[in-house]
C-alpha cells in the first residue's frame, strides 16, 4: 500500500531520513522524507491489541521501499514523530490503571458533581460517565491554602498515610492528587508524591499542580485524574516502541504529536500523558494549514474521513482554532489547550444496519480488525466501504495499489440481506446509495455544527478533504452545503502522518494569577512570563532541542466578572509586560468576546484568570510535493471505464490514473480519479483540476 511522491529539493540534501506514523483506528500511515525531500507514502493495517505491531510492520515496508533492512533504515533515520490514539482508545474502553485520588478534606466528590454538567438536559435519569475514581478510592485529607498559598490547615501527613495503605490495599496503580491553590503552593502535593514512594512504591503518581498548575478547581481535578488514568499505559507503549527502534537502530528520542498541535518528546509526554488525548486529529490539521497556505488559502473548512472518525476543524487565519478550558473527551473535562476538532463516528468502516425500520450509519464501526465485509477478514456487518464499492465507486482490483482485492459479491450479499429486505427496497444499489446518503448526511451535519458555533456560513468557505476515504465523499458534501470548492491534495490519504512532519516542538506554560485586569502588577505579570519561558527553554534543553530557534507566545486568560470560563487571548511581544501591553489585552478580549459569543460588555472589566505562554521550536520541514505541467489531452491518464451510481442511475464512467495526471489538467464528472491509496469522485456537474502544488481543485 505504498506510492512515491516527488518534491523540488530546493535547498539541497538534508541529514538524514525523517518518518511521520499516524496510528488510526483502521489504518497506520506513514510518510517517509528521504535526504534529498522527496517523499513516500505508505499505509498498513493498525493492530489494536499492540499498535505498536503495526508501527513496525510499517517501518519494515518503508526500509523495504528503499532497498534496506529495519536497522539500516532507522540508524540512517534523524527524527520520527508518531501520532497514537493509545490515550483515545484507553478513554474509550475504560481500561486504563486502578487509579485512586486524593483531594482537600471535603473536596472528595467533586468530580461527581461536575459543575451540575448535564450530557443530557432533557433526561434527568441519564447516567454519569463511568468512574476513573470510585468513592471508595477517593480519600479528603486535612490540609488547606489561602488563594495567596498560605498554609492555613497544615498537611496532615498520618492521614494520607492512612488513605495511601487503604488504596494499596484496593491494588492501586497510579494516583491522582489534587488540593486547593496547589497552583500557587505546590508544596503540599509535592510532600504526598514523598510520601507516596514509601507506602505506595511503583505506583505513578499525577499532581495538579503539574498537570494543570491553574484554577478553577473541578478542571485541575478532572485533568488530573484522566492523566493518572492513562499516564500508566501510555508510558508502557511508549517505552516498549522506544525499545524496538532502539534495538534495530534509532538513536533519537521518539516525538510525539500533542492535542495542542505541537510535537514534544516522549520522555515528556509520559509525565503529561492527558496531552496526547485527542491528538490524533492535529497533525492532519496542521497538514491542512500548510498546504492550503501554499495555495494561498487561508481561511477553510478540514475534514478528515479515515476509517473510524471523521473530524472537522474551522480554520481562520492559517491557524486552527484552539479551545483551552472547554474540552469534554470520552466525557470527562480536559482543562488543556487542544485544537478544536469536533469527531463524529462516520468513516469507511462505519457500520450500517436498520433499527426499528430505519437505516442507521454509525457510529459503531468494524475498525481494523475485522474490517468492512469487502476485506475479507471476516467483517459481517455492512459498512460505508462495502456500499461504495457496490456503487462502483471503488475498484476491486486497484484498491490501495492493487495490494487488497475487495469481495464485490459478499459486500452485495450482506447489503442486500442486511439493509435492503428490512427496509423493502427494490435494488441493492438503492440500499447501498441509502448508506451513502445516509453518512454524508451525517457528515454534512457536523459541518453545519462546528460551523455555526462560530458564527460562520460554511458556503463562503473552502474545503480541504482528506483522510483514506476523504476524497470519494467530499464532492457530495459539499454541493449539499453549498460549498464551491474543495481542495484534495494527492497526499491526503496519508495527511495526517505528512502533517507530524510539517509541526514543531511545542509546550505549553502556565500560570494562576487571579485579579481584576486593570489592577494587574506590570512587575509581577512580567516576572510570570519570564519564570514561564524559562521553563519552556529548560524543557526544550532537556529535548535536545536548541533555545536560540524558539518562538515565543504571551497569553492572557481572562473573563467578566461572573463568567466560569475564560478567553486565551494572546499578547504581541516580549520581554517586560508594559501599560500598553495590559490596555492591548484588555481591548482585544473585549473584541473576541464580541466575535465569538455577539456581544462585548466594555462598561465591565475583565478579570485576569491566567497567564500562560507557547514556546515553538522550529525546525527544517520537508516540501511539498511538485507536479509537472502538460498541455496534453487526457487519454495518456484514461484508465478505463466502469459502472458507476450517480442520481439514481447507472453511468458508464471514465476511470483515471492519478499518478498520470498533470498540473493544470481538468477533469470533469461524472468521472473518478483512483490515486494509489485513495479515490476522488467527481460527480455530474463537477470538475477538478490539479495545481502544481499537487492538490485536486474541485469546483462544485
Amino acid at each position: 500500500m505504498s506510492v512515491r511522491r516527488v518534491v523540488a529539493p530546493e535547498r539541497g540534501p538534508r541529514g538524514g531520513y525523517r518518518i511521520g506514523i499516524d496510528v488510526g483506528g483502521t489504518f497506520t500511515d506513514l510518510v517517509l522524507a528521504r535526504p534529498d525531500r522527496t517523499i513516500h507514502l505508505d499505509k498498513t493495517a493498525t493492530t489494536p491489541h499492540d499498535q505498536s505491531e503495526g508501527v513496525m510492520v510499517g517501518l519494515e515496508r518503508l526500509a523495504k521501499s528503499e532497498g534496506k533492512s529495519l536497522g539500516e533504515l532507522l540508524a540512517a533515520t534523524e527524527r520520527i514523530v508518531h501520532g497514537t490514539t493509545t490515550a483515545d482508545n484507553t478513554m474509550i474502553q475504560m481500561n486504563g490503571a486502578v487509579t485512586g485520588l486524593i483531594t482537600s478534606d471535603g473536596h472528595r466528590d467533586e468530580i461527581e458533581l461536575r459543575r451540575g454538567y448535564k450530557e443530557n438536559i432533557w433526561d434527568p435519569s441519564y447516567p454519569p460517565p463511568p468512574a476513573i475514581a470510585p468513592r471508595r478510592r477517593r480519600y479528603g485529607v486535612p490540609e488547606r491554602l489561602d488563594y495567596e498559598g498560605k498554609v492555613v490547615v497544615p498537611l496532615d501527613e498520618d492521614a494520607v498515610r492512612r488513605a495511601m495503605r487503604r488504596l494499596k490495599l484496593q491494588d492501586v496503580e497510579s494516583l491522582a492528587v489534587a488540593f486547593l491553590f496547589s497552583f500557587i503552593n505546590p508544596t503540599h502535593e509535592q510532600r504526598v508524591r514523598e510520601i507516596a514512594a514509601k507506602e505506595l512504591p511503583g505506583v505513578d503518581v499525577s499532581l495538579s499542580c503539574e498537570v494543570m498548575p491553574r484554577a478553577p478547581e473541578f478542571e485541575r481535578t478532572s485533568t488530573t485524574l484522566v492523566n493518572a488514568y492513562v499516564a500508566p499505559k501510555i508510558k508502557r507503549y511508549l517505552g516498549r516502541l522506544q525499545k524496538e527502534l532502539r534495538e534495530n537502530g534509532y538513536a533519537h528520542e521518539l516525538l510525539l504529536i500533542q492535542s495542542n498541535g505541537g510535537l514534544m518528546t516522549a520522555s515528556y509526554v509520559a509525565s503529561k500523558a492527558v496531552t496526547v488525548l485527542g491528538s490524533g486529529p492535529a497533525g492532519g490539521v496542521i497538514g491542512a494549514c500548510r498546504v492550503s497556505s501554499a495555495a494561498g488559502i487561508e481561511n477553510f473548512i478540514s475534514v478528515d474521513m479515515g476509517g473510524t472518525s471523521y473530524d472537522v476543524c474551522l480554520v481562520r487565519s492559517g491557524k486552527p482554532e484552539v479551545s483551552s478550558s472547554w474540552n469534554w473527551h470520552h466525557r470527562y473535562l480536559i482543562g488543556l489547550p487542544m485544537v478544536d476538532v469536533q469527531s463524529v463516528g462516520a468513516g469507511g468502516g462505519s457500520i450500517a444496519g436498520v433499527v426499528e425500520g430505519a437505516l442507521h450509519v454509525g457510529p459503531d464501526s468494524a475498525g481494523a480488525q475485522p474490517g468492512p465485509i469487502c476485506y475479507g477478514r471476516g467483517g459481517k456487518r455492512p459498512t460505508v466501504t462495502d456500499a461504495n464499492l457496490v456503487l462502483g465507486y471503488l475498484d476491486p482490483e486497484y484498491f490501495y495499489g492493487g495490494e487488497l482485492e475487495l469481495q464485490v459479491d459478499a459486500a452485495t450479499a450482506a447489503i442486500d440481506e442486511q439493509i435492503r429486505r428490512p427496509l423493502g427496497l427494490a435494488t441493492v444499489e438503492e440500499a447501498a446509495h441509502g448508506i451513502f446518503r445516509m453518512v454524508n448526511a451525517n457528515m454534512a451535519n457536523a459541518i453545519r455544527r462546528v460551523s455555526a458555533m462560530r458564527g460562520i456560513d460554511p458556503r463562503e468557505l473552502p474545503l480541504v478533504a482528506f483522510g483514506g476515504n476523504g476524497a470519494v465523499h467530499a464532492g457530495m458534501q459539499a454541493a449539499e452545503l453549498g460549498i464551491r470548492l474543495v481542495l484534495v491534495p494527492k497526499t491526503a490519504p496519508t495527511f495526517s502522518a505528512l502533517g507530524l512532519l510539517l509541526t514543531d516542538p511545542t509546550v505549553f506554560e502556565t500560570r494562576s494569577y487571579i485579579i481584576n485586569a486593570t489592577d494587574s502588577d506590570l512587575a509581577r505579570m512580567s516576572e510570570l512570563f519570564a519564570d514561564m519561558r524559562e521553563s519552556a527553554s529548560g524543557s526544550f534543553t532537556r529535548a535536545g532541542f536548541k533555545t536560540r530557534d524558539v518562538q515565543f507566545q504571551r497569553l492572557a486568560y481572562l473573563c467578566y466578572p461572573g463568567q466560569t470560563f475564560d478567553m486565551p487571548i494572546a499578547i504581541p511581544g516580549d520581554g517586560t509586560f508594559s501599560r500598553r501591553d495590559r490596555e492591548r489585552m484588555i481591548e482585544t478580549f473585549h473584541h473576541a468576546h464580541e466575535e465569538l459569543h455577539t456581544y462585548a460588555s466594555r462598561d465591565q472589566m475583565p478579570i485576569l484568570r491566567a497567564l500562560g505562554l507557547q514556546a515553538t521550536a522550529v525546525t527544517d520541514k520537508p516540501e511539498l510535493p511538485r507536479i509537472p505541467s502538460s498541455s496534453r489531452d487526457l487519454r495518456a491518464a484514461l484508465r478505463k471505464h466502469r459502472r458507476a451510481y450517480f442520481e439514481g442511475r447507472w453511468m458508464n464512467t471514465p476511470i483515471y490514473d492519478g499518478t498520470k495526471l498533470r498540473a493544470r489538467q481538468t477533469v470533469t464528472g461524472p468521472a473518478i480519479i483512483e490515486e494509489p491509496l485513495t479515490t476522488l469522485v467527481i460527480y455530474p456537474r463537477q470538475k477538478a483540476q490539479l495545481d502544481p502544488l499537487g492538490n485536486y481543485h474541485l469546483s462544485v
